[in-house]
């Protein structure tokens, strides 16, 4: 069985569209794959999990409900903060399930769970691979590579880099070679968004026998 985590190099990269797309490559190759965001701030409209739920159609049984979901859209540290709770990064673990385990992180990297713990550390701690998201655009260079350097120092397997918005073909290139990073594909501008256009993208841009 496989597991990821879906990361990014900073906040709305995208994590949550790949993590739709994902779970629905997965599942067409005959996989049985849960969606779970172990921390969710901010809970104003659809929260990720009931997102990724309505983007894929997928049985409710596949998405686990957050370990910590928080009122403001905010770092998890101060939204837990502000809603009187403390994120226990020594019992947060991922859950046991039958299938594949897709858990998506709460913005980049280097986000703190707690005052005194970022999230990268816990990351390090479950030992599962990581797959990086990130911008196509302006940026996105220094952000990938300074999000690379983080991961690498903490000996963190590295499944690979998807990247995600218009097409930029240098940056791509140019990461690449900076990084020798395993590029696993490119996200296109999805519009509209539901489940036949990421089933498409997903099989156009992304080879699942890296995710399997």
């Amino acid at each position: 069985m496989s597991k990821f985590i879906i990361t990014g190099t900073d906040t709305d990269i995208g994590k949550t569209v790949f993590s739709a797309a994902l779970m629905l490559g997965l599942e067409a190759a005959g996989a049985a794959p849960h969606y779970w965001k172990p921390v969710q701030s901010g809970i104003e409209g659809d929260v990720d999990t009931r997102r990724v739920q309505k983007l894929t159609q997928l049985p409710k049984e596949r998405f686990l409900p957050e370990s910590y979901l928080f009122s403001e859209p905010l770092s998890p540290h101060r939204a837990a903060e502000i809603d009187g709770a403390h994120i226990d990064t020594d019992a947060l673990q991922p859950p046991d399930v039958d299938g594949d385990l897709i858990i998506e992180g709460a913005g980049g990297l280097m986000v703190p769970l707690t005052r005194d713990n970022l999230q990268v550390n816990l990351y390090k701690k479950w030992n599962i691979p990581l797959i990086l998201c990130t911008r196509t655009g302006l940026g996105t260079i220094n952000h990938t590579l300074l999000s690379l350097e983080a991961i690498w120092s903490r000996n963190i397997s590295l499944k690979g880099i998807v990247f995600i918005g218009e097409e930029n073909k240098d940056n791509i290139r140019t990461i690449k070679e900076f990084s020798k990073a395993k590029i696993l594909g490119h996200l296109p501008i999805i519009d509209p968004i539901d489940k036949d256009t990421l089933i498409a993208a997903f099989a156009d841009n992304f080879d699942i026998k890296d995710f399997t």
